[in-house]
């Protein structure tokens, strides 16, 4: 074995000797895993691109408006007191992918991940249209600043701009709804500006990481990366190299026609090293899984179609766990995986239940903090502050509040009703007063209605606190 092969794991692929980074040319790949990525890429840009045009009852299929605190799920709206739920959610997503990196390995990476989608099915695309394939770009880097250099690097880096400005407003309106990104275009960017700079500063980042930054996101800054470290082991399946039948006894060597490689010990791989070329992440899977890869597949059609060329048997890089490699084991879900869908599907089951008792509208009443009670003749009389947010899409425009138990009644300060706009919130000031026959200790639960016309939209429990004798 070489010393680079000895000496492989001592820095990244992407990084020399010297510390410098590496530029990663990935050949174009091909192949079934390759055709079914695309499918599956264009229908999630298809998804990502339209979620925030599309409205469900008025409201965005996905919205993440951390700045007034909203967030929408296909179509249902969250508010801060709704957070709790959220929480549950992203919890559950967190355990699903962890789940899927025991049994899968890092295939989220290489089939889901809005990076990889954008950075393999998009970007990388328009530079192979417009530089060429992995020769013709490192050619067209090495040459001097002519003409064509000049051309064809403006016209991509033009084309990546104006992309990522796509991108950017896309982005965008998942943080601000999609609503007020249309407004800014229409009524131009100078009423706008803070809009516009968000969108500026949006276009900068997403220029920067697919002009510049690139697989690095993947290999650097990404901590799902770090988080496979801990999670896969010898029965997760991951893109993995069949060493068995690719080193053999006598290790792996070029390819030669008529040649007899059973006879003189030679494994099947033929040190094409096309899985290196078409390596987005500039690594040899030869090597072993590592930090860099992303399951992306494109050297299992790489390597299929050489072995393809050479009339040998494919599959010498498939999808397979270290013990089907190694000790010919089938898989099996093991006490681990069970463990996490066990944890997976409880959570899921609390989620849907907390869904199903989730109400339009959430009403608080609480009592004004360092007051204390007050003699009204016969009445008692406490004061509070009342917050009644209405989640869903229709107006409110006659709410009031009644006192369902103890008898009394609630007075509100400086209006006889409350109009709420849809996913809005109304607050203020009430008295809750209440007979001091009625009352029979110093603290007492009362309960309250709130009605929108006639309609009963909420009820609520709060304390009222009375003398402690009635003589």
């Amino acid at each position: 074995m070489s010393e680079d092969h000895n000496n492989f794991r001592d820095r990244l692929g992407t990084v020399d000797e010297e510390g410098k980074r590496v530029w990663v040319y990935p050949k174009k790949p091909a192949g079934k895993f390759y055709n079914k990525r695309k499918w599956v890429s264009y229908f999630l840009l298809l998804i990502l691109l339209a979620s925030p045009f599309v409205k469900i009852n008025g409201n965005q299929f996905f919205l993440f408006n951390v700045l007034e605190r909203k967030f929408s799920f296909f179509g249902f709206t969250f508010w801060p007191q709704d957070f709790y739920i959220v929480v549950i959610g992203m919890i559950i997503g967190i355990v699903f992918v962890a789940l899927f990196t025991v049994v899968f390995g890092r295939i989220f990476c290489g089939w889901i991940c809005p990076q990889t989608i954008f950075m393999e099915m998009v970007f990388r695309r328009i530079e192979y249209w417009i530089e060429g394939d992995r020769g013709a770009q490192i050619r067209l880097n090495k040459q001097e600043w002519n003409a064509e250099k000049i051309r064809k690097k403006a016209l991509k880096w033009f084309v990546f701009f104006i992309v990522s400005f796509l991108i950017a407003n896309v982005f965008l309106s998942y943080i601000v709804g999609s609503d007020h990104v249309l407004s800014m275009i229409i009524n131009g960017p100078v009423n706008n500006i803070s809009t516009f700079v968000s969108l500026i500063i949006f276009t900068a980042v997403f220029y920067f990481v697919f002009v510049w930054f690139r697989e690095q996101v993947c290999i650097i800054a990404c901590p799902y990366g770090r988080l496979q470290g801990v999670l896969l082991d010898e029965k997760t399946i991951v893109v993995a190299y069949d060493y068995k039948r690719g080193e053999a006894e006598n290790g792996r060597a070029k390819f030669r026609k008529n040649e007899d490689r059973n006879e003189k010990g030679l494994g099947d791989c033929i040190d094409c090293a096309q899985c290196v070329h078409v390596c987005p992440t500039g690594i040899d899977i030869r090597n072993g899984t590592q930090l860099e890869c992303v399951n992306c597949t494109a050297c299992i059609d790489a390597c299929d179609f050489m072995m393809e060329s050479v009339n040998l048997p494919k599959g010498l890089i498939r999808y397979a766990s270290e013990s089907e490699i190694a000790k010919k084991e089938k898989f099996v879900f093991t006490t681990r995986m069970k463990g996490y869908t066990a944890v997976l599907l409880i959570l899921i089951g609390i989620l849907s239940g907390l869904l199903f008792m989730r109400s339009d509208v959430e009403a608080k009443i609480l009592r004004l903090p360092g007051q204390l009670f007050e003699h009204k003749g016969d009445y008692i009389s406490n004061v509070y502050t009342y917050k009644i947010a209405n989640k869903s899409t229709r107006n409110f425009d006659n709410v009031t509040i009644k006192l369902a138990h103890p008898e009394g009644k609630i007075e509100l300060v400086g209006k006889k009703s409350i109009q709420i706009p849809k996913e809005d919130m109304a607050q203020g000031t009430l008295f809750i007063e209440i007979p001091q026959a009625v009352l029979k200790s110093d603290k007492t639960e009362v309960q309250i209605e709130v009605y929108n016309n006639e309609e009963l939209i909420d009820q609520t429990k709060t304390n009222f606190m009375s003398p402690r004798s009635f003589n």
